[in-house]
């Protein structure tokens, strides 16, 4: 995949699959859920060309990064963790930070935990997630958009694996989620997980057999269950972080987001993004872009277009 290169690399006590290409400042690319470094794929070669190195890990529990078998093993101090070891195998003091979905809420608290190794942020889909200090996040999630919201059904461990891989199968898991235009929050009715209920759409340009073909490879062989921990962390996080309730995040921010992405049109968000409180939680957020009939999986989806925002962005720093 032009001059892609692989290796591994020893952090935090396990061993992690990181893609890289370039030379350069570093930018870190940190991808979401049901993806790996491969969802990066094009903005790793566009990024390398204008002289950085992009560097793009699978996260624990994905690819070929190894998967604790503990829940506990996947708290965003667990996550965070790993990336700063990454970093620091890597010989610099600071990077530029690019995630998208989980990878977003990582690189989010990735900032929160230590600006002093980030030169600038781009996020994509996920804004900044205050923490309510009245209460928990699942149970916030709940009494908002109800038991089948999909944070909700992903908590009880082994059950949407299961729905997975014998209702459905991981290939069209995927298919199922990466091609979805379904908007606002997203509901899982326990009935829903059929070949015939998924209604899988045809791939759309963006997409490829070969793309689908690769990920569905790697999540046959290490499963959902680390993927899944991370929804299974919520609660841990939102203990653990409570010596950062009300903290901001302070480095500079660009955020990106598609008119018809799932967290954009979920009740609430829209309105937090372009609200002061977005801004009073991240002081130095720069940009906020909208962009017109995109979806979820937007470094996908809007390759060169996202290429480009990051580049315009960190090209400043």
């Amino acid at each position: 995949m032009e001059g892609i290169e692989h290796r591994t690399v020893e952090v935090n006590g396990i061993k992690m699959h990181v893609a890289e290409k370039g030379e350069g400042p570093v930018v870190l690319f940190i991808h979401g859920f049901p993806e790996l470094w491969y969802s990066w794929r094009h903005q790793i070669v566009s990024i390398a060309s204008h002289g950085y190195k992009a560097v793009a890990p699978d996260l624990r529990g994905y690819g070929d990064t190894d998967a604790p078998t503990s829940i506990n093993s996947y708290t965003c101090f667990h996550i965070v963790g790993d990336l700063i070891a990454l970093i620091d195998s890597l010989g610099v003091d600071k990077v530029f930070v690019v995630g998208h979905d989980w990878g977003a809420i990582i690189a989010w608290y990735f900032c929160l935990f230590r600006p002093d190794r980030v030169k600038a942020l781009v996020n994509l889909s996920v804004p900044f997630i205050r923490r309510n200090p009245a209460i928990k996040f699942v149970d916030g999630f709940r009494a908002k958009f109800g038991d089948d919201y999909y944070i909700c059904r992903f908590q009880e461990p082994g059950v949407i694996e299961a729905e997975f891989f014998h209702v459905v199968g991981s290939a069209d898991v995927l298919r199922g989620l990466l091609t979805s235009r379904k908007t606002g929050p997203p509901i899982w009715p326990k009935e829903r997980l059929s070949a015939t209920s998924m209604a899988i759409p045809p791939l759309p340009s963006w997409l490829s057999e070969e793309d689908i073909n690769y990920n569905a490879s790697k999540f046959d062989q290490k499963g959902f269950t680390g993927p899944l921990n991370y929804y299974r962390c919520f609660d841990l996080n939102w203990e653990l972080t409570a010596p950062w309730s009300g903290a901001q995040v302070k480095v500079p921010t660009k955020f990106i987001v598609g008119d018809v992405d799932l967290v954009y049109t979920t009740p609430g968000m829209k309105e937090y993004i372009h609200s002061d409180l977005f801004k009073k939680d991240v002081p130095f957020l720069q940009e906020v872009i909208v962009m017109e009939g995109v979806g979820h999986f937007i470094n996908q989806e809007k390759p060169d277009e996202i290429s480009n925002h990051i580049y315009d962005f960190i090209k400043k720093f």
